[in-house]
């Protein structure tokens, strides 16, 4: 079905917007870089995050194509653990004159609003910055939860271009697998 989206293109260009280490009183969860890159794990927190966003791009992509991805060296995962559980994770993409994009950012449907999302987000906008992010940015659309926008906002993001256009979403939402829950 052909859906019309709207997507907002934000950035932080400014060091003094990067939120503080002291604006978590304490991290609820473990961040862990994923040091060896899986494929599977990448395509696992890929579905579990944006099944219910129409995350849709990289649903077809084979084994050798999240390879490809992930060997690039300018590409990293962070994941956040409660105790043993993955709750969410972002992927940041470093571009050649200081770019950091936070390419994925999310957690999985039981995690949020619990407050994780800002922690996780604050982690992510730091991480960029710390591996030579001057400007960092991300997109976001209107597929996306509907207070992601207010949250980048708030996290000192500022949108930098606004575009709407038409493009083939499926008509149910994508699932991890058939009969899953739904948030």
């Amino acid at each position: 079905m052909k859906k019309r989206i709207k997507v907002w293109h934000l950035e932080i260009t400014d060091a003094n917007r990067i939120p503080t280490e002291a604006t978590i009183v304490e991290r609820p969860y473990d961040l862990k870089k994923i040091n060896h890159n899986l494929p599977e794990l990448n395509r696992f927190l890929y579905i579990a995050v944006g099944a219910n966003w129409c995350w849709y791009m990289r649903l077809d992509w084979s084994h050798e194509q999240w390879q490809a991805l992930l060997a690039k060296p300018d590409v990293v995962t962070w994941v956040a653990y409660l105790e043993a559980t993955p709750i969410g994770y972002f992927e940041l993409a470093k571009a050649s004159g200081g770019e950091v994009e936070i390419a994925y950012f999310g957690l999985l449907g039981e995690f949020i609003g619990q407050g994780y999302g800002k922690c996780l987000l604050e982690d992510a906008i730091r991480t960029a910055w710390k591996i030579g992010g001057k400007r960092v940015w991300l997109h976001t659309c209107s597929l996306d939860h509907p207070q992601a926008l207010t949250n980048y906002l708030a996290r000192g993001f500022s949108v930098f271009k606004e575009e709407e256009f038409e493009d083939a979403i499926p008509d149910e939402k994508i699932q991890p697998w058939p009969g899953a829950r739904k948030y």
